[in-house]
This record gives structure tokens, sequence and C-alpha cells, in this order.
């Protein structure tokens, strides 16, 4: 997840309360502000006393010269450093964020962020909001969060699905309610996931609880806020979860709880069906076997586990890296 820093310099108790409301993940705060700040709510404080040293931790640097570009490429390979520059065609973001991961862009509006959480696709790793307009705070959050996880779905086709035992599989309920279309990513393997459509939908057997995503088997891997993994049976209130709509774009939201129960279970297996000729992955995933567990079709409809048969499509993500602790590695690991 993109970060989201706003800068309140001089303070502003205005702007400080519109950064808490908006999301946003840390402020920059004049020196001798902490207490105020802190009174308002919680949240990460830069400043030269504050929970991240400004000037130790967090560097800022203005970019008007090629060396400029340089120090800040060197700095943002050990340090989180915040780049501005009068004219970004003159000195291009591009060229910093290619060398280094920690660069904070310095904005002034909600296009501009956009644009920096994009750039050479993978962008900066946040932005720093500077504006005295409340409203520009809220709607650069909002835009963040809508730019901030773009994943790559794919289609794949069912090629089995099997009645299994008893086990213990995980409802994953959230502080959001999440509408059709949207669920989480869900896998046997942390490198390929089904999307599992959100309980969004009234049916005949239950009212419809559009915060909850059942995500299936214990053991299995669900996609968290950030690019990381974790394993269901680790979630717990507070934790930040990845939500994903029909065309890749993700948000995050935060766990309310997680339901462990003993419940009937059921294997699906499927096929990606590459458009670019590269072979076929496998996916595969323990669920719940109940009408309520559905998958999403590649035009965003919601179709019930139990109704699924060899050669229906649903969306799936896949990645070539495989995982250690959640984290992306490059490593050779076969799970079956």
């Amino acid at each position: 997840m993109k970060l989201f820093w706003v800068d309140v310099r001089p303070w502003d108790k205005k702007k400080m309360t519109a950064a808490l409301e908006s999301g946003a993940d840390a402020v920059l705060i004049p020196e001798g502000f902490a207490d105020k700040a802190r009174e308002l709510g919680l949240i990460t404080i830069v400043a030269p006393d504050g929970d991240l040293i400004l000037g130790e931790d967090v560097v800022e640097i203005s970019i008007d010269t090629k060396a400029d570009e340089v120090e800040a490429a060197r700095l943002g390979k050990s340090k989180t450093v915040i780049v501005s520059s009068s004219d970004w065609t003159i000195i291009p973001l591009e060229n910093i964020i290619a060398q280094a991961d920690g660069v904070i862009a310095a904005v002034d509006c909600a296009e501009a962020a956009k644009t920096a959480v994009t750039i050479l696709e993978k962008g900066v790793r946040g932005v720093l909001l500077k504006t005295d307009d409340i409203n520009e705070i809220k709607k650069t959050a909002r835009a963040i969060k809508l730019e901030s996880e773009k994943l790559g779905l794919v289609e794949a086709k069912i090629t089995a699905v099997r009645q299994l035992g008893m086990g213990d599989r995980v409802c994953v309920d959230t502080c959001t309610n999440m509408k059709p279309g949207q669920g989480m990513l869900v896998g046997n393997s942390g490198s390929a996931m089904f999307l599992i459509h959100s309980e969004s939908l009234d049916n005949p057997y239950v009212a419809a609880r559009p915060f909850r995503v059942n995500a299936g088997a214990v053991h299995a891997y669900v996609r968290v806020s950030g690019g990381g993994t974790k394993y269901l049976s680790e979630i717990k209130a507070g934790d930040e979860m990845l939500i994903v709509n029909h065309d890749g774009r993700g948000e995050t939201a935060v766990v309310g709880r997680a339901k462990v129960e003993r419940r009937p279970l059921m294997l699906v297996e499927a096929d990606t069906c590459p458009a670019d000729g590269a072979p076929a992955r496998p996916v595969s995933l323990v669920l719940q076997n109940a009408e309520t567990i559905r998958l999403v079709r590649p035009d965003g409809s919601p179709v019930s586990v139990v109704a699924l048969k060899p050669g229906d499509l649903v969306l799936a993500h896949t990645e070539d890296t495989a995982r250690h602790f959640g984290m992306k590695i490059q490593e050779t690991i076969v799970e079956k």
C-alpha cells in the first residue's frame, strides 16, 4: 500500500484533524507540537522530535540539479527521502525511483499524487501532500486508496471440484462493507490465488453480510495490504487486508474479527488461461462446502462453489515469485 503523508507545517489543528480523518499514514509537524498532535489521535509523527526523526530517519531534498537527483537516489536506498522539485519535467522522477525504493514525492494535489504513485508502474513509496485546502487532503486520500493496489487478474478454467471431509475454515469479518464484485485473494499457494467473493449478496439461506469473506481453510494464504500474505489462521482483529474487485483494483480493510469454525470442506482446482502463450498455472483452494461461498466470473458476477463444474471460468491472481514468511523472494518452491 502506498503511503499518504500530510505536511502540517506550520502547525494547523484543522489540517491535522483532516489528515487523521482521511486515514493518513503520517504527518510532518514542527518541532514541539508532537503532544498536541497526539491529543487529536494516533498517527506516525515525522518531526525532529517525532516517531520518525526528520533529518535522520527521514530526509528532505529539493531536486534542482543533476547532483541533487543523484544524492536523492543514494539516500533513498537506505532512508526515507522526501523529494520535491519546482519542475519535474526537468529532473524526471523516474530517474530517482528507478534507483531507490524509499522515495516520498512532495505533491500539491490529488492528480499529482496519482501520477507519482503509478509512474514506472511501481511508483513512489508514497506522497507528501503540501496544501492548505482541507478538501484536497480528503480528495488525495481517496486517490491514493484507489491507485495504490492494482493487481493483474487472469481467467482460470475449473478442472476439478471435489468434496472433502470436515476441517477448520476462517471467516474474515472486516470493518468495511464490500460491494458485489469485491472479495479477497486466497489460495493453497501464496503465488496462485482465487478471488473469493464477499457475502454481500442476499440469498434464501442467510442475510447478506457485506463485511465478510468466508475465505477458506486455516492453512490457506490470503493477500494482505502492502503486498504480503498471511495464513488465514494468523488473521486477527486490527490486521489490514486487501480487498480486490473484479478488475484488480484493491483497497485496504481493517479486520474486526476472524472466526474459525469446523465445517464440511471442498477442493476447487483450476488452470490459468494466459493470453500471451505462457504455460498454464495451477490454482487451488480448500473452501467450505456451502452455497453461500462464491468465486468471481470474469465479468465480475459471483458463482457459488456448489454450482462450479469443469470448464467454468473464474478470476485468479498469480505471481512468479515465491514467499517466505509472507514476503516475496526469488526462490524455487514447489507446492502441491
